[in-house]
């Protein structure tokens, strides 16, 4: 992916990718700050803050946010992450100057208006509600939180009740003011973009930013846990958690292909024995979500209470036959999954956009896409299967389940079979 970028004098770094034959742009302002930037009294302000933006400047109120950008066709949204927060427009090529004055805008002139904000923080509130009514979201939760507990990285992104409540404008800009600045900032654009152009456009309505410091979160510390509920539900929700890599670790693709392996798809190991061979549930998958000084690899499986103890059982020897070995076909198969998933995001406006910002976040450069093809070309069997020893020498496995759980292992039980013998 062929790229241009551009730092301004207070730090504020502008990317860009041209993509000849697209009518459209994606643009975006990341921001390294989130949900683990944020103490016990901030709890949920990085993702309150996200919800404000939208809610009025000194020169737009909310319905004219909306307006503007709908009566040109484009779509405004934004999400909030554990260690970033993004704001992205998607629009026509014609129209990424208002798209950069609209973000911008946001991004530096909201008013966080009293009525504004007790009206989002009900909206929040019953997010918050529905995320507890969801058990296929509160049992991801209920696992960061045991994976990772007393810190930042551990708590729920959207905060709580109280914590949310108890948010003022003054909070808001507080936050804001400490951690938006030219530093902590990019500002990336694909796809019918012309990069000089947007270079004087984020001049002309960033260039007023504070340069500002680095934002330096917790270090985080991994320590697995086991969270249970029982609850009367139809189905049991199963996340079992291991340590995982952070992003800048030399194995971090060697974890991307393990997980692919293990459970990325309906050819994957757990998709085939658990589902396909054993009928033992309707959804199972692995995923390893990597953080910037830590990571946590995990399985979910949704299944009825009588087949717990069996699913524990078949993942943990899954693994366990992974650190003897894989073959050389379900390798291949899994890095071709991996490279063409690569390969198609880079047609996409918005997914090239995401890509280049993060990269320049969390690497400090953007790799180029043959870099990336030779890391995943470069790891074979021998590596899957170090990585593989490598989950199962660990101290504690993370344990997080809801539902009709009765009939699921102790945590000793679970720990005793992720352990190789």
């Amino acid at each position: 992916m062929d790229h241009q970028l551009t730092t301004l004098p207070n730090g504020l770094r502008v990317v860009s990718t041209h993509m000849p034959h697209v009518q459209t742009a994606a643009i975006g302002v990341w921001v390294d700050a989130g949900a683990r930037n944020e103490d016990i009294a901030t709890h949920g302000i990085s993702h309150m803050l996200e919800h404000m933006a939208f809610k009025g400047t000194k020169r737009r109120d909310a319905r004219q946010i909306a307006e503007e950008i709908e009566a040109v066709g484009g779509h405004l949204n934004a999400y909030t992450s554990r260690e970033q927060t993004a704001y992205f427009v998607r629009i026509l090529k014609d129209d990424i100057p208002l798209a950069v004055d609209l973000l911008a805008d946001i991004l530096q002139n909201s008013t966080f208006d009293g009525a504004e904000l007790a009206r989002e923080r009900d909206v929040i509130f019953q997010e918050i509600g529905q995320a507890l009514d969801t058990p296929d979201d509160l049992v991801f939760d209920r696992m960061q939180e045991a994976a990772f507990p007393e810190q930042p990285l551990g708590r729920p992104i959207l905060g709580t009740l109280d914590s949310v409540g108890g948010f003022t404008a003054d909070d808001l800009s507080a936050y804001m003011h400490s951690h938006y600045h030219g530093t902590t900032m990019v500002l990336s654009g694909a796809g019918a973009v012309d990069h000089d152009a947007l270079v004087r456009l984020a001049q002309t309505h960033f260039g007023a930013l504070a340069t500002g410091a680095p934002n330096n979160p917790l270090t985080a510390a991994y320590r697995g846990g086991d969270t249970r509920q029982e609850k009367k539900l139809e189905q049991a929700h199963l996340l079992l958690g291991l340590e995982g890599l952070p992003y800048g670790h030399p194995d971090y693709y060697t974890a991307q292909l393990f997980t692919t392996i293990l459970g990325g798809g309906m050819s994957s190991r757990l998709f085939q024995e658990v589902r396909e061979k054993r009928g033992l549930c309707y959804s199972i998958y692995a995923f390893s979500a990597a953080y910037s000084d830590s990571g946590l690899m995990g399985i979910y499986a949704g299944t009825g209470d009588t087949g717990l103890g069996d699913i524990v059982a078949v993942i943990a020897d899954e693994i366990g036959a992974m650190a003897t070995g894989t073959s050389a076909d379900e390798t291949a198969r899994s890095r071709t999954q991996l490279k063409a998933g690569l390969m198609m995001s880079l047609e996409s406006p918005a997914a090239c956009c995401e890509q280049l910002a993060r990269q320049l976040m969390i690497y400090g450069r953007i790799i180029p896409t043959g870099e990336l093809l030779s890391r995943l070309d470069g790891i074979d069997e021998s590596h899957i299967r170090l990585f593989a020893e490598r989950l199962l020498n660990q101290a504690s496995p993370t344990v997080a389940a809801l539902g009709p759980i009765s009939r699921l292992a102790s945590h000793d039980e679970i720990k005793a079979r992720f352990t190789l013998q």
